[in-house]
């Protein structure tokens, strides 16, 4: 077979990509996370009559134990696959990155298999995050010095 039918036939093979599908997808699915998070965040401030800086911390920390226990539950992944970038964009998927490191390598003991795995696909993330903060702040600083 030649180059060229081989590339023909993988090109017919190719999924389909619906990208305005997904958008919408990835929209409704993380519109829905961030309701939940404000529905939280309401919820703390108005038990423990806190204001909203108090109350943010508390919501986080349980966004974040809810998709790690989904994601331990296996639902998170299953979810992931309808809501595409709804899912591991907000703090739900750092949390799922993490846990789902930690239980691929739990086998391997808890110092060096989940305590040195954990952050494979989160370290990542992290990093990049800084990365990416830092330069955007010092172009947001030259743009405030230049405004």
């Amino acid at each position: 077979m030649n180059t060229s039918k081989y590339n023909q036939i993988a090109e017919d093979l190719k999924p389909q990509k619906y990208v305005g599908k997904h958008c919408l997808s990835a929209f409704i699915y993380g519109g829905i996370i961030g309701i939940i998070g404000q529905g939280l965040l309401e919820f703390y401030m108005m038990i423990f009559d806190i204001n909203e800086k108090e109350a943010t911390p508390m919501m986080i920390i349980t966004i974040v134990l809810i998709a790690a226990i989904l994601t331990g539950l296996g639902i998170y992944d299953r979810l992931g696959k309808k809501a595409g970038a709804g899912t591991f964009i907000p703090i739900t998927g750092f949390a799922n990155s993490m846990t789902s490191s930690a239980l691929e390598a739990k086998s391997e003991g808890l110092v060096t298999g989940i305590g040195a795995n954990m952050f494979k696909l989160g370290g990542t993330v992290i990093t990049f995050g800084i990365v990416a903060s830092f330069f955007l702040g010092g172009i947001r600083y030259v743009i405030s010095l230049i405004w």
